[in-house]
């Protein structure tokens, strides 16, 4: 029996994806559940599962655009042990360089084995180990260790491969001195990189973008860190970060702000009475931002908590369309990559981002005296079609004044004192 494997929606809007990726041969066994390929939408990555076992006929090869529903390969149910099972594909070696599987030597994926049956290496290299794989190619073309490379680990197909392609006479180097090389790579782009490119493209053309800068005191905030990182661990599961503190922040100067949290659509302005905050997070499909919901009412660990689920997902290329869509403003951290200043650009169609950037302990004037504390740059950037000059400034002192005070976060972003004597 022959059944057909067709694409799935992504989402409602999307009526086209492309094949990123086949993770197995045309004419492989294939098992059940097991993910063949990966497609490309203009908004994320997803899996093509197999729904059952048997022969796999791949019908669209690696680049094709194809329409949602229709069929890129069938399944022979009735040929399930018949030829080579294809193995299962770490993530890190889904593709070769040029993001496909190729054929032949460069197609075979070694399947992980106990370290048992793996073959012992000669007494020339007693800490190298060679996968079944490997060292079955080795041996059908009668080449040594020390023909491929000294000094590894661990040898897989790839490596033998690069030794085979590269033809009689090859020598391994032998000094750690580098090589000049004038080789270039060529790729082609993928479709969420493309529509990426187009979106910022287009903010730069669509928008009058500007951007205000300030500068925070980390110190109350790493305090309060150090002195119940460990509580909050032991209660929650999770370590309390940074960017929950922003999150809470931004979520509560938008609130007194709503200008800031507002979208053009036509010729109408459109200002949610929510805070649904995007977090940028950087995968190696490029830049991708899942949404939290109505974080005014969250707590900050339910914020750490969501954080960390949808950063998952995303570097795992398992998040869905609807993660990734409907929030009304962005926070960037260049921090962790060690920037210092920058400024965001916006993610469409909402009107404002704000970049966070490293700690850097710098001097700082206190009361007339010089003090170093561990400051950190922020920037807003905004789009001054819609939100005022005074509004930007007001907002970001706003969220500089929640973090320098992070009690306040309890108050709706107010002074405990005024509230207290309600004035």
């Amino acid at each position: 029996m022959e059944i057909e494997i067709k694409v799935p929606s992504p989402g409602e809007s999307i009526s086209e994806v492309e094949i990123a990726n086949w993770f197995v041969s045309d004419g492989d066994i294939v098992q059940k559940e097991q993910e063949i390929a990966e497609i490309e939408s203009d908004k994320a990555t997803l899996p093509l599962i197999a729904t059952e076992s048997g022969q796999i006929k791949i019908l669209k090869s690696v680049g094709t655009a194809v329409p949602v529903g229709s069929v890129v390969c069938t399944i022979d149910t009735s040929k399930k042990g018949s030829m080579k099972v294809a193995a299962a594909i770490p993530s890190k070696e889904k593709t070769s360089d040029s993001g496909t599987i190729g054929k032949s030597a460069e197609k075979a994926i070694d399947t992980p084995v106990p370290e048992a049956s793996i073959p012992a290496a000669d007494a020339e290299y007693p800490d190298v180990k060679v996968t079944p794989v490997a060292q079955k190619m080795m041996d059908e073309n009668n080449i040594s260790i020390d023909d491929i490379i000294s000094g590894l680990k661990k040898l897989s197909s790839r490596e033998v491969s690069a030794v085979l392609n590269a033809g009689p006479g090859y020598t391994p180097p032998k000094t750690s001195a580098r090589e000049a090389k004038r080789s270039e790579d060529r790729a082609r782009m993928s479709v969420l990189r493309r529509k990426l490119s187009q979106r910022l493209v287009a903010v730069k053309n669509e928008t009058a973008m500007l951007t205000t800068f300030n500068e925070v005191d980390m110190s109350a905030v790493m305090e309060l860190r150090k002195k119940h990182q460990d509580e909050f661990v032991k209660k929650y599961g999770i370590k309390l970060g940074f960017m929950s503190f922003f999150t809470k922040a931004v979520s509560e100067a938008l609130l007194q702000f709503p200008m800031v949290n507002s979208r053009i659509e036509g010729e109408e302005i459109v200002s949610p009475g929510f805070t649904d905050i995007g977090i940028a997070v950087q995968t190696g499909k490029g830049l991708m931002v899942p949404v939290l919901r109505n974080t005014e009412s969250m707590s900050l660990a339910a914020i750490e908590s969501k954080i960390s689920e949808l950063a998952v997902k995303a570097r795992n290329n398992k998040i869905s369309i609807e993660e990734m869509s409907g929030g009304t403003f962005t926070i960037t951290n260049g921090g962790i990559y060690g920037s210092m200043l920058s400024t965001p650009i916006l993610n469409p169609p909402q009107s404002a981002i704000l970049g966070m950037h490293n700690i850097i302990e710098r001097p700082i004037a206190e009361n007339g005296a010089v003090i170093v504390r561990p400051m950190m740059y922020l920037a807003l950037s905004y789009d001054h079609r819609i939100i005022d000059g005074k509004d930007s400034v007001s907002f970001l002192l706003k969220v500089k004044e929640g973090i320098e005070n992070p009690v306040n976060l309890l108050f709706g972003g107010g002074d405990p004192g005024r509230i207290l004597l309600e004035i």
